[in-house]
């Protein structure tokens, strides 16, 4: 795949359409589509339910939220006037820091002129005698383009479980992915955490210390590979800024989308001394470099990852001085990697206070919220907060939460409520001139390398069909069945697959009802783009019939 930036003739929405490419979300993903559109001259427009840019970034504000990916991958490379002017602060940015960053990207860029805030988009029906979509907003306002593009973002539809009594709780509830603005005081308040995956591993040492007494209620044990951060120096900053360039193109040959160094030899093949030391220097490094940069086998060989899992327990029960919570902090039945790995920041630290308390519910789940707390058995907890840290319905959330209508009628949950069918996670069968920034079965990888990547892509796709007079950009059903079992093959082939029992998000196993199969694409991000490059380089083939004349 390609990033470039392609400047085309300028071009107007025709007689009757409002936009020629309306967008939705402002996050990475529409902040880097509309940058690319606008290069190619057409008249883009975002829509964002927020008040300002940032997306995932805008909405979780909740204590402790950062990246799990280091400034220098987790950032745009295609614009050196952002790139050269923006100084990141911390190894790890924190939720702030980020936001901060792509409000200077929109700045910088000149982008918010051409978004609207505080629109929530509710319905985008495809009209076929007119070859455009109609995208209505919350408000009942109706807008009109060729293109639509989703920039809505994998982590952005929370999902609460139904819990019984949570309407009648006295006390206050709060959602990670939707904390008030405003901030939360939550000192000498005692506070119920329900789910401890990558936000509840990252809300917890950071409130641990303010509030009176802090309840996690785990289902499931997470793996967390801790994550040593650090100020960014200026001559590191610096050194980034030059390379810019050859960090990006290391991370798209990589696998999940990283500048790493690929190990060449599996955790099996080596002694146990060696093998302990390898570990041991991933593990101070830290975050993705323990799970990418130690052993090539973690995420296919049984036996290797076994012995991943064994010393990140072992590195639990090393840290949790009390043996019967690091017991029930340890994961035992499922792989390292069966759910995606949170970087912590003195997560297991955290239990070794007095006011830190962990409650089992694996067995039996929460009884009920009571006026006053949580009831697990014949235990009731008194709390004074509830706070929900419980994930995401991931890949497909956002997209079917609306009313996303294609040809004949076809709406999008319908299409993909018995398994799902795209074309590369970038288009679908059916739904013309759409097209997804990180849709479904898109690889498992780093976000902002994946989404630049993507952007680049739709940018060329789409000029491509201005310049040969294709009406209809639109995946052939073939195409989404070859990559369908595609991605069903490269899952299987790893440990992901196992990720069930772990509830894990990109298998859809955290939502109640969901079929259960692989949301991402696990065959890696490196193979991904080669093959997004040769599907472009040959006429975007599978993507529509050829050429006909535009209305």
């Amino acid at each position: 795949m390609s990033n470039e930036v392609i400047t085309a003739s300028p071009k107007h929405a025709a007689a009757g359409v409002d936009y020629d490419a309306i967008i939705v979300g402002a996050g990475f993903s529409g902040l880097g589509m509309l940058h690319h559109l606008n290069q190619l001259g057409l008249r883009s427009h975002v829509f964002e339910a927020g008040t300002g840019v940032g997306g995932t970034w805008y909405w979780n504000r909740y204590p402790g939220a950062r990246t799990d990916s280091e400034f220098y991958y987790y950032s745009f490379s295609f614009s050196r006037e952002v790139r050269d002017a923006w100084k990141w602060s911390e190894r790890y940015p924190a939720q702030p820091e980020v936001l901060r960053y792509l409000e200077f990207v929109a700045e910088k860029l000149e982008l918010k002129q051409d978004i609207s805030f505080n629109t929530k988009i509710t319905r985008a029906e495809y009209d076929e005698d007119r070859n455009l979509w109609r995208v209505t907003t919350a408000q009942g306002e109706v807008f009109t383009a060729r293109w639509f593009v989703s920039g809505m973002g994998v982590l952005s539809a929370p999902s609460t479980p139904k819990i019984k009594g949570i309407e009648s709780f006295r006390g206050q509830v709060y959602q990670t992915a939707t904390w008030p603005k405003q901030g939360v005081d939550l000192s000498g308040k005692r506070v119920g955490l329900i789910g401890v995956g990558a936000s509840g591993v990252q809300i917890v040492p950071v409130i641990a210390p303010v509030v009176k007494d802090l309840f996690v209620f785990q289902r499931t044990p997470n793996y967390v590979v801790a994550s040593s951060n650090y100020k960014v120096e200026d001559d590191w900053m610096s050194k980034i800024r030059t390379n810019y360039d050859d960090i990006h193109k290391q991370a798209v040959s990589h696998g999940f989308a990283v500048p790493f160094k690929k190990p060449t030899v599996g955790a099996k093949d080596v002694s146990p001394e060696e093998r302990e030391r390898v570990f041991e220097e991933g593990w101070k490094e830290g975050g993705f470099h323990f799970m990418l940069e130690t052993f090539n086998d973690l995420a296919t060989n049984e036996e290797s990852n076994a012995y991943a899992s064994d010393f990140i327990r072992r590195k639990i029960r090393e840290t949790v001085k009390d043996p019967l919570k690091a017991e029930l902090l340890c994961p035992k039945d499922y792989p390292f990697n069966g759910k995606r790995p949170p970087g912590g920041h003195g997560y297991y630290e955290a239990f070794n206070r007095e006011n830190v308390h962990l409650v089992d519910i694996r067995a039996n789940g929460i009884d009920e919220v009571t006026e006053t707390g949580v009831r697990v058995g014949e235990r009731h907890v008194e709390i004074d907060v509830l706070i929900f840290a419980t994930g995401f319905d991931a890949m497909t959330g956002t997209l079917t939460r609306i009313d996303i209508v294609g040809r004949d009628g076809l709406v999008l949950r319908d299409k993909w409520k018995d398994g799902l069918r795209t074309n590369m996670g970038l288009a679908v069968n059916g739904f013309p001139n759409f097209f997804m920034i990180l849709g479904p079965q898109t690889p498992y990888a780093n976000l902002p390398v994946a989404i630049q990547e993507a952007v680049g892509w739709v940018s060329r796709a789409i000029r491509y069909a201005e310049e040969n007079r294709i009406a209809c950009m639109e995946s052939s059903a073939e195409a989404e069945e070859a990559w369908a079992h595609e991605v069903h093959r490269a899952g299987s082939a790893t440990i992901m697959a196992q990720g069930g029992s772990a509830h894990a998000w990109f298998l859809g196993a955290n939502i109640p009802g969901k079929p259960r199969e692989f949301n991402v694409y696990m065959g890696g991000a490196d193979v991904y783009f080669r093959r997004c490059e040769e599907i472009a380089s040959n006429g975007f083939r599978g993507f529509h019939e050829g050429a006909l004349a535009t209305a």
